[in-house]
């Protein structure tokens, strides 16, 4: 039986996710693409997730000692369930199987998703750091 601490850890990824993965949904459905449409709501969750896992690990590794349980509880759970790779590997399928311009679409939506999100990181971990040092000078 694993100890009780994964056992807490895990409880804690699991509600994160629920949160994230309902917030995600309410966002979807705000503002949802036509079918066969560029997903641009799924795009938007993706950069917007990584940005905010950006600024989530300056923040429990440069400036505050969290409770051990807040990075799993935002990081892996909330925002791990925020953000949809998934159906991102989704959507560039259903776009390149619409022919041509769906192929175009699909195929730039497939390099862009993942340099953006990644970009949005550094971005977003950058200008948190930035601000720290600037608060602590």
């Amino acid at each position: 039986m694993p100890s009780r601490a994964v056992r807490r850890t895990v409880a804690v990824v699991a509600l994160g996710g629920a949160v994230g993965a309902v917030t995600r949904h309410l966002v979807e459905v705000a503002w949802p693409s036509a079918p066969g449409g560029f997903p641009a709501a799924v795009l938007a969750i993706n950069v917007v997730g990584s940005a905010l896992i950006g600024v989530l690990m300056v923040a429990v590794t440069d400036v505050f000692s969290p409770h051990p349980l807040v990075r799993p509880f935002l990081g892996t759970g909330v925002l791990g369930g925020f953000t949809t790779f998934s159906t991102y590997a989704v959507d560039v399928h259903t776009l390149t199987a619409t022919g041509e311009t769906g192929l175009a679409a699909g195929l730039g939506y497939l390099v862009a998703t993942p340099v953006v999100a990644l970009l949005a990181v550094w971005l977003a971990a950058s200008a948190t750091r930035r601000l720290v040092d600037r608060r602590t000078r």
